[in-house]
């Protein structure tokens, strides 16, 4: 094993929240920490990206809630270096703009702990890029001033607010929603005009995100009847005005929506972009994860006699992936499986299997265990031998509709005659267990009204999801499922269901998207909704 004295210390910009924002460098650093040291302004998404095996250290730094002084945070990074690990600093917008990136480098510096810099997309020009103010445009300013907003209680601001309005520019206050009222009056009494526009922008990025727009004489007024939040930046100028008319996230079909994603972690990713792309914020908290089942010797025993088995059956993508990963460690020729066909429950288990260049024989038209059963017994003309690869607690219903098989282990029933039947291997290859976040409080973002909607795609997932969440707070969800089994499990935890047309994920998407919009309409007209 390598003899590693020293570590190295990475201080990441994550962004402003948005995980698509965190740059690919960013990323590629955080999957390969051992320490990852991180504060509530690295954005809830991104901080769920932590690798597992990482020990996650919060260190708090949100507005005047600090769980760990400045000093004791550099210490930290310092110590973990010094045991040899590669240490993550995980620090919301990029780290050398007000993040006090260059303080926590010098004690770095001086003990001689390699470590690199690893910039981030700044909120002051990326949240109000997504309301739609771009910084600068030539038709209303020509440079960009970005100030600290932050001050102590009960001391005046050392800001020169005349110098500011000289330059014309636009103004980005960060961390000064505790001082709007001072920053407004400073602006005033230095000499700017009381019509100039001027915004509070919240929680940008996210599917929270609001824009109060007004003037800096009126904007500290309407905040306080509209009420204000934090994280929120107040940007002033001239551009403040073509919000609403380049204001472009608002207009996407999931805008506005925070969505739960529960698949395996493995599956996640694909449909988590689709959301993304769509405007929805998706918090990816999978509540199920597999678990291979080690030292299989039924599979294994299986694949001594792998040229007698006519199908192969396929229920999950899981199922599929395994299957193949326990061929190649059992150094299993793949020309072995030249005689089989292969049957498969839906679409997704189809792609995954011609991932491996094989191709089924068989889909239903109904992605579900009853039908995949019946369709696989109607091609079935008596003598053949199939293999179920699967879950340990795959549906019943599968087997059910295969009888009058013998299902391996059993005795043929007298009365079903002395016809030849096939016979089914139903081997589990793996288990479900029930995952949770790290980072993530799921019972208190339900109960906190912060969760839109979750959406689910078995139902083990929403099994998981209800371990992980409390069945108390259940009633809360908005459920959208990918089946009439997913869906009957979550109206039993007596969540509110939808359910797509087709079990497959692009119909899960379109069910979610005409569901918000349709929530969305209501609550803009204060109906409500059943």
């Amino acid at each position: 094993m390598e003899d590693r004295k020293v570590g190295k210390v990475w201080l990441v910009g994550a962004g402003p929240s948005d995980p698509g924002l965190l740059t690919l460098k960013g990323k590629q650093v955080l999957d390969h920490a051992e320490v990852v040291v991180y504060d509530a302004l690295a954005g809830q998404s991104v901080i769920n990206m932590i690798p597992d095996g990482a020990e996650a250290i919060n260190v708090g730094k949100r507005s005047s809630n600090h769980m760990m002084e400045q000093e004791d945070i550099s210490r930290l990074l310092a110590d973990k270096a010094k045991e040899g690990k590669r240490v993550v600093r995980l620090k919301g917008g990029d780290p050398f703009l007000f993040g006090r990136g260059g303080e926590e480098l010098e004690l770095l510096a001086l003990e001689g702990i390699p470590y690199e810099v690893v910039p981030g997309i700044p909120s002051a020009i990326s949240v109000p890029a997504y309301q739609g103010i771009p910084v600068t445009h030539r038709d209303f300013c020509s440079s960009l001033h970005i100030i600290t907003g932050h001050k102590r209680a009960g001391e005046p601001y050392t800001i020169d607010f005349e110098a500011l309005v000289r330059t014309g520019g636009t103004l980005v206050f960060l961390m000064g929603v505790a001082a709007l009222g001072d920053i407004c009056s400073g602006l005033l009494a230095g000499g700017m005009s009381p019509d100039m526009p001027a915004a509070l922008l919240i929680c940008g990025t996210t599917a929270g995100q609001e824009r109060i727009v007004a003037t800096v004489s009126t904007l500290e007024q309407e905040v306080k009847r509209r009420g204000a939040r934090t994280p929120a930046i107040i940007v002033v100028g001239g551009v403040c005005s073509l919000a609403e008319t380049l204001g472009w996230y608002e207009k996407l079909p999931l805008s506005g929506a925070k969505v739960v994603l529960t698949r395996p972690k493995e599956l996640i990713s694909k449909t988590a972009q689709k959301l993304r792309a769509l405007g929805a914020e998706v918090l990816e908290l999978p509540a199920i994860r597999t678990v291979r089942i080690a030292d299989n010797k039924r599979l294994h025993e299986a694949f001594t006699e792998l040229e007698s088995y006519q199908w192969i059956v396929f229920t999950s993508r899981a199922g599929v992936r395994i299957f193949f990963e326990e061929m190649s460690e059992q150094h299993v020729d793949m020309r072995r499986l030249s005689g089989a066909r292969f049957a498969v429950i839906g679409e997704g288990t189809r792609a995954e299997l011609e991932q491996h260049g094989l191709y089924a024989d068989l889909m239903p038209e109904i992605y579900d265990a009853k039908h995949l059963g019946k369709a696989l017994y109607d091609r079935c003309s008596g003598g053949e031998r199939i293999m179920i690869p699967r879950s340990a607690i795959g549906s019943l219903e599968l087997t059910a509709a295969l009888k009058p098989c013998r299902i391996s282990g059993e005795e043929p029933d007298p009365e079903e005659g002395t016809g030849k039947y096939p016979e089914v291997d139903d081997i589990a290859v793996y288990d479900t267990v029930c995952d949770r976040s790290r980072f993530v409080d799921l019972r208190a973002e339900l109960e906190n009204g912060t969760i839109d909607y979750a959406v689910f795609t078995s139902a083990s997932t929403v099994k998981g999801f209800a371990a992980a969440a409390g069945e108390a707070v259940c009633g809360k969800v908005k459920a959208v499922c990918i089946g009439k089994q997913t869906a009957a499990a979550a109206d039993a935890y007596g969540m509110q269901t939808w359910t797509s047309e087709k079990a497959t994920i692009d119909s899960l998407i379109g069910k979610l998207t005409e569901v918000h919009n349709k929530i969305s309409h209501m609550e803009r007209n204060d109906k409500g909704y059943e």
